[in-house]
């Protein structure tokens, strides 16, 4: 066994990668302080080929040197929209005919592995602060809660992480199924 090198890997440079369909999520970054989450997603969503990050409130947004620091490119071939309120992206993700779900633990959460995407659905994620989670007034708008089980004392996970981890399993039944 060996390592590929980049040259075998046939990434597409960023023209190209910008060009070819993207799965249809959205993640929605609500009040994430860390611009290091930022720059995490961003190069996750590369990764899966997803079709934009939306970045809300205290959100960092490009160009910034840490979300650069962890995005590692990703910023030039995956499309993101800033808004200052959060309220007025759910409202736009609505409009776009988007099944609004959020990450977390709630009352009533859909375990991520019980999940099914609809084939013809467009999806808006939402993925909250890390300290305080999702605002309680986007859990009343969504559609439903995705929750990713978990069994540590913490019942935490750091959001960069939950973005790749949702993302996954999403993409993985959407390509695989």
């Amino acid at each position: 066994m060996r390592k590929y090198s980049t040259e075998e890997l046939g990434r597409p440079d960023a023209a190209t990668f910008r060009e070819q369909p993207k799965l249809p999520i959205t993640i929605v970054l609500d009040n994430v302080r860390s611009a290091l989450n930022v720059g995490s997603a961003f190069r996750t969503c590369d990764a899966f080929a997803i079709e934009e990050i939306i970045l809300c409130g205290i959100s960092a947004a490009p160009p910034h040197r840490e979300i650069a620091k962890t995005a590692l490119g990703a910023t030039e071939t995956v499309a993101w929209r800033y808004f200052a309120d959060t309220a007025e992206a759910i409202a736009t993700m609505q409009s776009e005919g988007r099944q609004i779900w959020v990450v977390e633990q709630t009352e009533g959460s859909t375990a991520l592995q019980d999940f099914i995407p609809q084939s013809e659905a467009r999806y808006a994620l939402v993925f909250g602060n890390e300290v305080h989670g999702v605002e309680e007034a986007w859990i009343e708008q969504a559609r439903g809660a995705l929750e990713i089980p978990q069994w540590g004392a913490k019942h935490s996970l750091n959001v960069s992480v939950c973005v790749g981890v949702v993302l996954w399993e999403i993409v993985r039944k959407i390509k695989f199924a």
